[in-house]
């Protein structure tokens, strides 16, 4: 945006001078995963309605009655053994997003998932995650042109 008036221009810098720039913050807690015959343990947490009909990173559309989950760095298509240790529960679901973004977390469930394993009134459990299949099962890691998003009050658009 250029301003002309008193006999001065000024200017409108839109970003912050290259020595001001910062770098993308790093998760607050970085994991390389769980492997075949390494499993992961810590803290899962689920999403649900907030995120139903959302695009996910794998391109799919958020369904909260499947059983997936969002996982920081296995590849999108990974399918894991998800047991409660609280209660011994287990669930199967197949990764398809991106995430937590909490710190203390190593794992997001979907709804379903997390009714499975008997964690929906608690909010988190503590689980471990065993690697099942690593391979990409994920039909389409295409982007979406036009992401759905929260529009007014009470629809999506």
């Amino acid at each position: 945006m250029l301003l002309v008036g008193g006999g001065g221009i000024w200017g409108c810098a839109s970003a912050l001078p290259m020595t001001e720039m910062r770098t993308p913050a790093r998760p607050a807690h970085e994991t390389t995963g769980p492997s075949v015959g390494r499993p992961e343990v810590g803290l899962a947490s689920w999403y649900g309605p907030f995120h139903q009909g959302l695009i996910t990173a794998s391109g799919e559309v958020y369904d909260m009655r499947r059983l997936t989950a969002a996982h920081r760095s296995l590849p999108l298509g990974t399918r894991l053994r998800v047991t409660n240790l609280e209660n011994g529960r287990v669930v199967r679901v197949r990764v398809n997003d991106r995430g937590p973004y909490v710190p203390g977390r190593i794992v997001d469930l979907s709804r379903e998932a997390a009714r499975a394993l008997d964690m929906i009134e608690a909010g988190v459990a503590r689980v471990r995650l065993d690697v099942e299949t690593t391979h990409n099962t994920v039909l389409s890691t295409e982007v979406v042109p036009r992401q759905a998003h929260r529009g007014p009050p009470g629809g999506w658009t």
